[in-house]
């Protein structure tokens, strides 16, 4: 009789235990930071509103026109807090599935499937087309195309995966664009929430997307074992005990309800997913087990900084958050790109 051990993240990650306490250490002091950029976004904005302030609007709060102030950019801070987590995370999963540090929660064309739901309902006169609830079946709907040509008659590899998002995304995107620059009316409603912004939004969008990013992060967290197991290489992954097609389609569907949700609550937001990641594992190492949960804080705690400078560098108006992250996010992206031609 063969017994089957399930792979351990401590036994396949050198030297894990030793840099335990440094790690947790790390990750208390990322969530202290993120507790203060929080209470930034809350401040800041036309109106200034002091820390002390903010931190009595939360918790002994009264009539006064600060509490109305802070009580106004709560929803926008949860907002971005649950985007953030949710992006980042993604990225650290499907950077793991494919085992491509480029890769993007955007690869399996939930982005674009998103987009295309949009214009679609738009272009079609279905009322409230920028609803969560229109966007988020074309994001399913165009991981499931994927999923399918990746995988054909066969096993499905990263890079059969990789290149069906690709044409997936290359051939919907070309469908927006064409729609939406023969109908003024749908360019217009495109266009607004194709930058991706954490203003204007309707509290209800929290609660809407709320479930799916739970079960998202849930999901993803418990699939760490298996994520540094399938870094090896499929067969080592294999012979560990990992069940790799069950990874690659729960990583999958993982990645979808996390990407989804966030674009279509706020738009596609670029390079968090890409970049958080890769600041992260500066820090942890490949570590699954440290990684995700470093990018769940480090998420938000970017995406809302983001925020703040979009509000304040343009003030009175503001700059939408999507512009902010692909400036910090390209630099990232090119860093990225030398180190690995270096470590060729």
């Amino acid at each position: 009789m063969t017994v089957t051990v399930a792979p351990t993240s401590a036994g396949l990650i050198p030297g894990a235990r030793r840099r335990t306490p440094k790690l947790a250490t790390g990750l208390v002091l990322a969530l202290v930071a993120l507790v203060l950029i929080a209470m930034l976004s809350l401040a800041v904005g036309n109106k200034y509103v002091p820390l002390p302030d903010v931190w009595n609007a939360l918790f002994s709060p009264g009539d006064t026109y600060a509490d109305t102030v802070v009580a106004s950019r709560i929803p926008r801070t949860i907002l971005g807090l649950l985007v953030g987590a949710a992006l980042a995370v993604a990225g650290g999963v499907m950077q793991g599935l494919t085992r491509n540090p480029l890769a993007d929660p955007g690869l399996f064309g939930v982005n674009t499937g998103a987009a295309a739901a949009i214009v679609t309902a738009t272009a079609l006169g279905v009322g409230g087309a920028t609803s969560v609830w229109i966007a988020l079946p074309g994001a399913f709907l165009a991981v499931i195309v994927v999923y399918l040509i990746g995988t054909g008659r066969g096993r499905g590899t990263p890079v059969r995966l990789v290149l069906a998002g690709v044409v997936v995304s290359s051939v919907l995107a070309a469908y927006i664009q064409a729609v939406s620059l023969s109908l003024p009316r749908v360019f217009d409603v495109y266009r607004f929430w194709v930058i991706g912004s954490l203003a204007g939004r309707d509290p209800q969008l929290i609660l809407d997307i709320l479930p799916f990013v739970i079960v998202g992060l849930v999901l993803a967290l418990a699939l760490c074992g298996s994520l540094n197991a399938l870094a090896l290489g499929d067969d080592t992954a294999r012979a560990l005990g990992a069940h790799v097609g069950r990874t690659r389609i729960l990583g999958a569907l993982a990645t979808t309800l996390l990407c989804a949700a966030a674009t279509a609550a706020v738009g596609p937001i670029s390079f968090v997913g890409l970049a958080v990641p890769h600041i992260v594992r500066s820090v942890t190492g490949a570590d699954h087990r440290w990684l995700l949960p470093y990018c769940l804080v480090a998420g938000p705690a970017l995406l809302l900084a983001a925020d703040i400078v979009g509000r304040i560098i343009v003030s009175p108006a503001e700059l939408m958050v999507g512009v902010i992250t692909a400036f910090v996010g390209g630099p990232i992206l090119l860093l990225a790109v030398r180190r690995m031609k270096a470590a060729v």
